[in-house]
């Protein structure tokens, strides 16, 4: 026996074998593949250690215990064809290719591929196949496999790959946001929709380079939202489940039980962003108000912001406040989804607000009402006109003669979006960017007229330029029309604030997607920011960010986008979701603190990004696992988690209709 026989099986025996590889087939490969073939010559004194070495392209040889880790998970039968991504320097594609009856190796780089297939081929390794290429994309023309072993770490699993598994076949790979630390995973084909996932600890791995993975940069490439094939195993769900209910605060009655421990936690914040899970759930809107009241009378929060266009909130305001009625050329959420603040829910909450701010002397101490959205093309034209005529009349006449570029469009502005963009029409960005110049350059002389009303045009200038962009956007970009408009609704919250005076603080009322960090879900991946994680950039710990979630029940939505609203019923949460955690822990209803989590045990294992639910104003059930689900860690997303396991749709109360109703992305959120 020569020297490396012997220093081999002595790696096999103590950096293998004893901590507890058992499968004898892939120990007997470990012994009889040649490490130190593998290695550059002037690291082969280092090939027996239990370590990772440099080979060339800044690639590394994977240290020999997880090489055995990965293939014994793989179960590897000798009639098992299987696809290795990351072939590196072929040292794992020879231990493959000693337990499988065919080996298909892909390696990016070219260079690592020849060399690669020149030591397999010295070694006689003729059932492996070494191919250059982009491994996050499969070889579908030899799929199936029975078993694909990934060697690198990708942020996700790439979709490609799960479809060129076979049913029954096992999938390994290292998974994680970040590009060096992942958990390695194993996941199982079960069925032709249905996948299985185990953990199998945590590793380092180079980055996935490729169109499914990460860009050679370093930064993750768009994707589509996709359906996650990951399942939870019951028994690690269960656990998940009980460490929920011993360390959440039940929820006994949403309208009488104490909210105080919550309440102490939003009570010093700057911003307090209360979500939904839907836009269309009574007892979301019922918990976001009695939050908000309590923060109102307790605390002296002094806004209340909507994703609502400004100008409907603009008349709430005026109701809640006092003030002078301003006709609107459109009545006030009259625009699909009317249902979503034309509601008894929202209704209730007006009434009380008002009452409570007419029993104020001060103006300055009453609570206002905002919206932050940027739909409200027509209205806001309308309202702009309406304050310079009444205070600047030959301003109005400059700007009504501007906005007549959006003429006849005001009123249907997808379509003047789709016509600027494929050229028919010019864009009216220069007209629109000039009337609120003029607006704040005449800020002095306007203020000493009307403060508030010159703030609200100021506002509604902002919205026309804004929407200007968002709808040209739309026929660009999805992620692009995203981020503007999310950025729009900070810019709107901190303007409202700094209007408000100094101290003033806010809560928002918007849906899970808009208040959650977009930084902790696979948004992010796509390049989409959104009001969370602006806000947590912008006030750090002073913004407090909380979610809410429902198992199922009934909400209010349509079947598709400017139907009637439907009570529609909520599909029981999938399998794999953070949503099924909460239900499996039998409790109707109870807030989870996630910042001061009690448990950091159930913190860490809640962390793994999992499903999380987002339901707009358009729900199809039938497609709900690719249209309404994506991947998030919970506690990175919010601060706060409300859950309520039954829900009921809100009350919608009658409204006018209005035309020309915008689409929102994605799915009405």
């Amino acid at each position: 026996m020569d020297d490396s026989t012997r220093r081999r099986r002595e790696m096999v025996e103590v950096q293998i074998a004893r901590r507890g590889v058992r499968d004898a087939r892939v120990l007997d490969a470990m012994r009889k593949v040649p490490r130190e073939t593998f290695v550059p010559e002037d690291l082969r004194e280092f090939a027996f250690d239990d370590a990772p070495l440099p080979i060339d392209a800044g690639q590394t040889i994977s240290q020999p215990y997880i090489v055995a880790v990965m293939a014994e998970a793989a179960h590897i039968g000798p009639e098992d064809r299987v696809l290795e991504i990351g072939a590196g320097s072929g040292y794992a594609s020879a231990i493959l290719g000693r337990l499988a009856h065919r080996v298909y190796a892909i390696e990016r780089h070219q260079v690592l591929a020849d060399s690669a297939r020149t030591r397999l081929e010295r070694l006689r390794a003729t059932n492996v196949r070494v191919v250059c290429g982009d491994g996050t994309r499969g070889l579908a023309d030899e799929a199936l496999f029975d078993a694909i072993v990934v060697s690198a770490g990708g942020p996700e699993v790439p979709k490609p790959l799960l479809e060129q598994l076979a049913v029954g076949g096992r999938l390994i790979m290292p998974v994680g946001e970040a590009m060096r630390l992942q958990e390695l995973v194993r996941i199982v084909r079960t069925s032709e929709d249905h996948y299985e996932r185990e953990s199998l600890g945590q590793v380092q791995f180079v980055p996935l380079v490729g169109s499914e993975g990460w860009s050679a940069d370093g930064t993750p490439l768009p994707h589509h939202r996709a359906p996650s094939p990951s399942r939870l195993r019951s028994s690690q769900r269960e656990r998940l489940a009980e460490l929920v209910a011993e360390h959440c605060e039940p929820i006994e009655d949403l309208e009488r039980s104490s909210l105080d421990p919550l309440i102490s936690r939003l009570a010093d914040a700057k911003v307090v962003l209360l979500g939904e899970a839907t836009h269309g759930t009574s007892e979301f809107y019922r918990l976001r108000s009695r939050i908000t009241r309590e923060l109102i009378e307790h605390h002296g929060f002094l806004a209340v912001c909507l994703e609502a266009d400004w100008p409907d909130a603009a008349a709430l305001d005026r109701r809640v406040r006092g003030g002078a009625e301003r006709p609107l050329r459109e009545p006030a959420f009259s625009r699909f989804p009317r249902w979503m603040w034309r509601n008894a829910e929202t209704e209730a909450f007006v009434s009380w607000l008002a009452d409570r701010n007419h029993g104020l002397e001060s103006n300055g101490l009453r609570t206002s009402m905002h919206g932050l959205d940027l739909y409200s093309l027509d209205n806001s034209i309308g309202s702009v006109l309406d304050f310079l005529e009444r205070v600047a009349p030959r301003a109005a006449e400059a700007a009504r003669v501007r906005y007549s570029c959006f003429s006849p469009w005001e009123r249907d502005p997808q379509t003047y979006g789709r016509a600027v963009s494929s050229g028919r029409m010019e864009a009216c960005e220069d007209e629109a960017v000039a009337t609120l110049e003029d607006l704040l350059e005449q800020r002095l002389e306007h203020i000493a007229i009307d403060a508030e009303g010159w703030f609200d045009a100021t506002r509604n200038a902002t919205v026309i330029r804004e929407a200007d962009r968002y709808y040209r956007a739309m026929y660009r970009s999805a992620a692009e029309s995203w981020n503007l408009r999310d950025r729009h609704m900070m810019e709107t919250l901190e303007a409202i604030l700094e209007h408000r005076g100094p101290g003033a603080r806010a809560v928002v009322w918007a849906h899970n997607s808009h208040v959650g960090d977009a930084s902790a879900t696979e948004f992010a991946r796509r390049g989409e920011t959104n009001l969370g994680e602006l806000a947590r950039t912008k006030w750090s710990d002073a913004a407090r960010l909380v979610g809410f979630g429902t198992h199922t029940g009934r909400v209010a939505a349509a079947a598709t986008w400017g139907d009637p609203v439907r009570f529609m019923t909520v599909t029981p949460s999938h399998e794999d979701s953070y949503e099924r955690i909460c239900h499996d822990s039998e409790l109707r209803s109870f807030c989870l603190s996630l910042r001061r989590c009690p448990s950091e045990d159930l913190k860490m294992q809640l962390e793994a990004p999992r499903l999380v639910r987002a339901i707009g104003v358009v729900y199809r059930p039938e497609t709900e696992l690719l249209s309404h689900y994506f991947q998030s860690s919970l506690p990175r997303q919010f601060d706060e988690f409300l859950w309520i396991d039954e829900t009921s749709p809100v009350t919608p109360l009658p409204s006018p209709i209005a035309a020309g109703d915008p689409e929102t992305y994605p799915f009405g959120l």
